[in-house]
């Protein structure tokens, strides 16, 4: 199991890393628990002509400060003040690009993450939306900032090549108060189960 290098989330294309993470396995290792899944969603957003992205520094600029670090830290948020989603800051520094890990196919840890997400969670549903992931590995805005090199959250490559063809894009989720051209980007990758 190989961490993923600090250059592979410093290139210049978010759209390109989303790609890549697919089929990578994320790993936490809280209170010597380890919990982590194979990514099989993930959505690009970029500093350059991606409205959602520029409104959201706007509203939380003080937060994102991790975004204006080089590419390899994680930036975690919430959003309707009760889910947290799990970024990855991408590119150089100061080019505010980032990958959300939408969901995750749960491998390790399973029963930590079904008692972090309660036992009432189907074992289906553990880590199927960005907060349901980020609930099961135990991450909250505190881990904004963390590297990705760390022990405690890190990116592994288990060999795994996606074929071009397995790879659905489409429109990102959620994102129609940016209007239909940053809504209309095909920018969010899934696995597609063959």
């Amino acid at each position: 199991m190989r961490k993923l290098p600090p250059e592979f989330y410093r290139r210049s294309d978010p759209t390109r890393i989303a790609r890549d993470l697919l089929g990578k396995h994320v790993f936490s290792l809280l209170d010597g628990q380890l919990t982590g899944g194979r990514i099989i969603e993930t959505e690009a957003y970029s500093h350059h002509g991606d409205n959602s992205l520029t409104m959201h520094l706007k509203r939380l600029s003080s937060a994102s400060q991790a975004l204006r670090e080089p590419g390899g830290q994680a930036y975690l948020y919430k959003v309707y003040q009760r889910h947290t989603l799990f970024n990855i800051c991408t590119n150089e520094a100061d080019k505010t690009d980032t990958v959300l890990i939408r969901a995750i196919e749960p491998l390790v840890g399973l029963d930590v993450m079904q008692e972090r997400r309660g036992n009432s969670i189907k074992p289906n549903r553990l880590t199927a939306g960005p907060g349901m992931l980020t609930q099961a590995l135990g991450l909250t805005p505190e881990f904004t900032g963390t590297d990705l090199q760390s022990d405690l959250l890190w990116i592994a490559d288990q060999g795994e090549t996606i074929p071009e063809a397995r790879i659905i894009a489409g429109p990102r989720i959620g994102l129609d108060y940016a209007g239909p051209a940053a809504a209309g980007l095909p920018w969010n990758f899934q696995l597609h189960h063959l």
